[in-house]
């Protein structure tokens, strides 16, 4: 891989973008593997790549929620060991098997999310009742959310906070503050395989890193300040183009024909 200064720059510049739509909703993955394949990468080096500086990103904002005392890691213990272990098992599931089924259903899902933040009472700035214990929740959402984002990703972010959400009674900045340190945890575990296959073009990740530090953030600072008037909104933005990305990717892959001759 051959950087000049345009070069060098659109990495950082894009990390920066990413990072502050990531900090806030998720889904900074729509901005940067776009612009990694423009590099010439093939796909495994693009999400390897992705995946490390996606990880400054996710730390950024993590960082800047501890600061301010948003969240306490010495209570959320459980979940990240439980959101490691899940995305471990996901990252090595996989390399063996064949996610072709996952990537048409996921779009369906991410359009009930969307309605779901859309239109739900539930989600404000007030905490509401919790319905599970913390340690349930961590063994079942934070390790099966963990597990998803290492075998599939898109939405990762989103599925946490609607967990917290509804499952934890967390009011939404509450729930995007433990939501990213969570993000934070299983990009760690899916970039640790990563590095061992060999796959990381570092010098591409570690420039984009350098935005996706700021804007990891500035978008963690734009949730303190704005709160579910920002979120809301965007969430339901990104989650639909999410959605609308990968119904487009499926629909020329041919994979929607195939779902409906099945069912």
């Amino acid at each position: 891989m051959e950087l000049d200064l345009f070069l060098i720059g659109l990495l950082i510049l894009t990390g920066l973008g990413a990072g502050m739509v990531d900090a806030i909703a998720g889904g900074g993955g729509m901005i940067t593997l776009p612009v990694l394949m423009a590099t010439g990468m093939s796909p495994v080096e693009a999400l390897a790549t992705n995946k490390l500086q996606g990880s400054f990103g996710s730390f950024g904002a993590s960082l800047y929620f501890v600061r301010r005392k948003m969240v306490r890691l010495s209570e959320m213990k459980l979940l990240i060991a439980c959101t490691f272990v899940g995305a471990v098992a996901g990252t090595v599931l996989v390399q063996m098997i064949d996610t072709s089924l996952l990537a048409t259903i996921m779009p369906l899902l991410l359009v009930v999310v969307a309605l779901y933040f859309m239109f739900s009472r539930s989600i404000s700035d007030q905490d509401s009742e919790r319905r599970i214990s913390e340690n349930l929740f961590a063994f079942t959402f934070a390790a099966a959310i963990g597990f998803y984002d290492g075998f599939f990703g898109p939405g990762t972010g989103t599925f946490f906070a609607l967990a917290f959400v509804i499952m934890a009674g967390f009011n939404l900045k509450k729930a995007t503050a433990h939501t990213k340190i969570l993000n934070f945890t299983s990009n760690i575990a899916a970039l640790i395989f990563f590095a061992i296959g060999g796959n990381i073009i570092w010098l591409a990740g570690f420039l984009m890193a350098i935005g996706q530090l700021a804007g990891g953030q500035l978008g963690a600072r734009m949730v303190v300040t704005k709160g579910t008037r920002l979120i809301r909104p965007l969430v339901v933005v990104v989650t639909l183009t999410v959605s609308a990305k990968l119904f487009w990717q499926e629909y020329q892959n041919g994979s929607f024909e195939a779902l409906l001759s099945i069912l």
